[in-house]
């Protein structure tokens, strides 16, 4: 997302309200769309199917919301799959399964960074029904996680997640392109959790009432916490403290690249900001660096620069914190919906 863009939706006031039919047009087909895909719908798939997505456009924290969910699910019995559309990835064939091998120019970036991050299978198809069924006939597992899917109707689920960056909320609350909603804000109604990712704000409350305005009876907080230091080229690994007082070139080719920045700079660094597109192509220029100066860039970026990395290269990654009242509640919610699953095929 460009900042002329994020200005214009996450400012004050609506200065593209002339675009208003065309608002009300992308609202009236994507709800169209969102009718004529649920009345398509087969039977539900055999497994329980989760999305990870959001309602407004650019970056909220959905991939580390997913590899949290990896983890937990992990955790009590379950074997997960990731379904990803793999936006940016250009194979020739699809279902692509994905391993921490694969290239990101094939698969997407945020594919290979989920497959790195969680050792489990990904699977990658712009028709994640079909990636679906992929998953399930090869046996990959027994839940399947969708990364951004919840605009993507023809896939059945059970449990929907709608995530929210904490600072920018709503934005102007319009829809596209006046503002920055993909669908009303109304569609909250019906998706089971709202999380709220407020960065590294460890002082966020666990449990919200409300958000933005928003009502719903499960709005949970999610921070991000920097977990490791590692070398793009070696993988040495150090200590963050090592970032106090060190000059870095902070390069990010994500949907909220200053939050990346911000916690660069909370961690000590001295920060000259390199924002690129989301999903941006990068090339061995992209990299340059001042003498003392590190390159640090994210995880999702850091897939796509393995090759030409200098060595000053490193790559910060962040894990998501939920609070344990939120795992209980969507592990309890995965249970039941596993359970009616098997009801329904007796």
């Amino acid at each position: 997302m460009t900042s002329l863009v994020h200005r214009l939706w996450y400012g004050k006031g609506r200065p593209l309200a002339f675009l208003a039919p065309l608002a009300w047009l992308f609202r009236t087909v994507a709800e169209v769309r969102r009718r004529k895909a649920w009345e398509a719908l087969a039977q539900p798939l055999p497994v329980p199917v989760v999305v990870v997505g959001n309602i407004t456009a650019g970056g909220t924290g959905k991939s580390p919301l997913t590899a949290w969910l990896v983890s937990r699910t992990q955790a009590a019995g379950w074997r997960p799959v990731i379904l990803s559309r793999g936006y940016g990835g250009q194979s020739s064939r699809y279902p692509l399964l994905v391993t921490a091998d694969t290239d990101a120019a094939q698969a997407g970036d945020e594919p290979v960074m989920l497959a790195r991050a969680t050792g489990c299978p990904v699977v990658v198809d712009p028709q994640r029904r079909r990636g679906a069924g992929y998953a399930l006939d090869n046996q990959l597992g027994n839940l399947l996680i969708c990364d951004d899917g919840l605009q993507h109707y023809r896939l059945p689920r059970d449990v929907e997640l709608a995530v929210f960056d904490g600072n920018r909320g709503l934005g102007n609350g319009a829809v596209i392109p006046v503002g920055p909603l993909r669908e009303p804000v109304e569609r909250l109604a019906s998706v089971d959790f709202v999380v709220v990712n407020n960065g590294a704000d460890l002082s966020a409350p666990a449990r919200l009432d409300s958000f933005a305005g928003v009502e719903h009876p499960d709005i949970h907080s999610m921070t991000l916490t920097p977990s490791r230091l590692s070398n793009l080229n070696t993988g040495e690994s150090r200590d963050l403290e090592c970032l106090r007082g060190q000059s870095v070139r902070a390069v990010a080719g994500i949907g909220h690249p200053q939050r990346f920045f911000d916690t660069l700079s909370g961690l000590g660094a001295v920060v000259t900001e390199a924002p690129f597109p989301d999903h941006h192509r990068f090339k061995p220029g992209d990299l340059n660096a001042d003498s003392g100066e590190w390159v640090v860039m994210t995880a999702k970026d850091a897939v796509k620069c393995q090759g030409f990395a200098p060595d000053n290269a490193w790559v910060l990654s962040v894990e998501a914190r939920l609070p344990e009242a939120f795992a209980m509640a969507v592990l309890a919610r995965i249970r039941a919906c596993s359970d009616a699953l098997t009801l329904n095929r007796r």
